[in-house]
């Protein structure tokens, strides 16, 4: 018995990975009883190991820590997006003069790692006479490598489209400005969400870097920390870390939420189930040309926005005015 993809496996290879996936499981498990092990031995349990986190101050330092390091993320996560929508839609040009040193800068600013933009703004700019702040050296140096990152993650989601969607909002009488803004970016947006939030959680966990150029963030806290009595590494690194995996968690629950709510958008529902969007109040002629997606749909999708009907006979409704076809 087979499938498209791979062969079902039978009574021999079902077992050999329940085998295989038992044992697994107990490697894992053994693993981590020998890591318990050790800390038990090394006394990390010890109360003594903990007893700085005892005090009101110590987590009124690392709250402040942790502001400083959400303030960071925000403006530096905004200022990526920005950056990246800019530098697609550049890439994206048909001018060689526009996408040509918009190109260079993308890759240029991917290929530098951001420890060095860091330490480049910081270090190297009070050389040539201009000192930055570290705040503004970590919002920086984040802003420009993964602006970068998400401009290719942008322009990907728009390439991957079908050509049809392009078409069609010629056809219906957009100038490339509204094409791009109001067709082809929020369906790139919506299909590329997932790459977009892992990116801000990266840009998230990178502002630890900003410890080396003295930013007082969690982790400049944490290594702070280690210099109180019983010195305290592994449990600074078990809080400060637990508290970025509850940030990264919480942005991709937010991210979450926001790609259920576009999915049960009714104008979401309504092209995917090929509904006329303009049954709806607020819906739109722009939104008919998402039906052009294997000619089905309302009108035969691309045939009813270029003022064809889906049959391919001339006089079909137009999407975007009294519809009359091609005589």
């Amino acid at each position: 018995m087979t499938s498209v993809l791979y062969d079902v496996p039978g009574p021999k290879a079902i077992l050999r990975n329940r085998l295989l996936g038992v044992a697994t499981v107990v490697v894992v498990l053994l693993l981590l009883g020998f890591i318990g092990y050790r800390f038990y031995e090394s006394g990390q349990f010890d109360a003594s190991r903990w007893y700085v986190f005892t005090f009101s101050a110590v987590w009124t330092q690392i709250f402040e820590a942790l502001g400083r390091t959400l303030a960071a993320f925000a403006v530096a996560g905004l200022l990526s997006l920005i950056v990246g929508f800019v530098l697609a839609i550049g890439r994206l040009s048909d001018h060689a003069w526009a996408r040509v040193p918009v190109t260079v800068i993308t890759e240029v600013f991917r290929a530098v790692p951001v420890l060095v933009l860091m330490m480049l703004l910081y270090y190297g700019l009070p050389v040539v006479g201009v000192k930055m702040d570290p705040y503004w050296a970590v919002v920086l140096a984040l802003m420009a490598y993964n602006g970068s990152v998400l401009a290719e993650v942008l322009r990907a989601g728009v390439e991957s489209l079908p050509r049809g969607q392009k078409e069609a909002g010629y056809a219906i009488g957009l100038r490339k400005s509204g094409v791009m803004s109001l067709i082809l970016l929020p369906q790139a947006i919506r299909a590329m969400l997932p790459v977009i939030v892992a990116q801000l959680v990266v840009t998230l966990k990178d502002t630890a870097l900003g410890f080396i150029i003295t930013y007082p963030e969690l982790l400049y806290f944490a290594k702070q920390l280690t210099s109180q009595q019983g010195r305290p590494v592994l449990q600074s690194a078990f809080v400060i870390g637990g508290i970025y995996i509850i940030m990264c968690l919480i942005l991709s629950g937010i991210a979450r939420y926001v790609e259920i709510r576009t999915r049960r958008s009714p104008k979401v529902q309504a092209i995917r189930g090929g509904e006329d969007p303009r049954q709806h109040e607020d819906g739109t002629d722009t939104e008919l040309i998402t039906l052009q997606r294997g000619g089905s749909g309302f009108g035969g999708g691309m045939g009813s926005a270029s003022g064809v009907d889906g049959s391919g006979a001339p006089g079909g409704d137009g999407a975007g005015g009294n519809g009359s076809g091609t005589n």
